[in-house]
């Protein structure tokens, strides 16, 4: 880790103390401390066992993609990538250092760059396509109620959505309508040209063809490997359900007992309003998003505070804490021939 991220994660602490200190202002303690008295242990306990199982599946996921080379590398040092890439989701603007670490740690662990860089776009791809039935489903069938009671934040929501689709919308093209893709890239850019310059346009030319080429190419690659596609897409299921499902169980710890499917439906949603806070972790924005959507299944404030502060320790922090674990403890190296 540099200088920049250790300001992220200072940024995080402070933005994150800041709520902490606004939440402990208008909660009494007293209310908060009976609050977690009344705490399920069984259910608290369940949370982090699934929040460490979303890790098992990604880390599955990526050893199933490593082909025959994956019995040469130690459980650890595919258990600690994704750990990895949490700490640097959870420290850089919009996650954007996320993939960049995995692809390090990667490499920590013997493996070499060309191979590291395929078997992360094959995850991409794959993650992508299951994130977009569950957005979809999401805004089809629970928006209309959330515009309805919220209709400011639904519009936040509304925009993270799209800018999620577009982003899976064009990896889907490039797989399956590649020609296509390419002439429209090439018209677009033409228009781009006329307002930015031709030499500007030429490098965003030159790197959406290259961004497309490698997409199509490992997309290829994923319809020739097909158990290893299905492996990978059962456990990239099975990583979602566990993620998705955390604030359903930190619920049943607090002894309430609201839908599951409700309950993950407002997690979607609140992710989806996440992707358009360009602070490290989302850091306010997700505090303020979880209190305002689960208010409608938790009426008690010191509940909902309490609910709030679980929920951002589970998905957030502990994967900071983690990862710098994860981070410090490397595995052994094993080089590739």
């Amino acid at each position: 880790m540099n200088k920049k991220h250790l300001i992220g994660i200072i940024i995080v602490l402070i933005i994150s103390g800041g709520v902490i200190y606004f939440q402990l202002k208008n909660t009494p303690i007293n209310s908060l401390i009976q609050a977690a008295k009344s705490l399920n242990p069984s259910f608290l306990i369940l949370v982090f066992a699934i929040m460490i199982l979303s890790y098992v599946f990604e880390a599955g996921i990526l050893a199933t993609l490593s082909y025959e080379r994956k019995k040469e590398y130690s459980t650890w040092a595919f258990f600690r990538i994704p750990l990895i890439q949490a700490l640097f989701n959870a420290i850089t603007p919009l996650s954007t250092g996320g993939q960049p670490s995995q692809l390090v740690a990667m490499m920590q662990m013997g493996m070499k760059g060309a191979r590291a860089t395929s078997i992360l776009l094959m995850k991409f791809i794959i993650y992508q396509i299951c994130v977009l039935f569950a957005y979809v489903s999401t805004i089809a069938f629970g928006f209309k109620m959330i515009a309805g009671r919220f209709s400011g934040l639904a519009l936040f929501i509304f925009i993270g959505f799209l800018i999620h689709i577009s982003s899976i919308m064009f990896l889907l093209a490039v797989m399956f309508a590649y020609n296509w893709t390419k002439k429209i890239t090439l018209w677009i850019m033409k228009i781009l040209e006329k307002v930015f310059g031709t030499k500007r346009v030429d490098s965003w030319r030159q790197s959406t063809l290259n961004q497309i080429e490698t997409f199509y190419q490992e997309g290829q690659k994923l319809k020739r490997e097909k158990k290893k596609l299905l492996i990978a897409s059962i456990l990239t299921i099975g990583q979602l359900l566990c993620f998705y499902s955390i604030p359903y169980f930190i619920l049943l710890a607090l002894n309430l007992h609201p839908s599951w499917l409700a309950v993950t439906g407002m997690n979607i949603m609140i992710i989806m309003f996440m992707a358009i806070v360009p602070i490290p972790g989302a850091s306010g924005g997700a505090e303020f998003s979880f209190q305002t959507l689960f208010s409608i299944f938790i009426s008690s404030n010191a509940l909902l505070t309490l609910g709030m502060f679980l929920w951002r320790f589970t998905t957030y922090f502990l994967g900071l804490i983690l990862g710098v674990v994860g981070w410090i403890i490397k595995p052994k190296k094993v080089e590739e021939s």
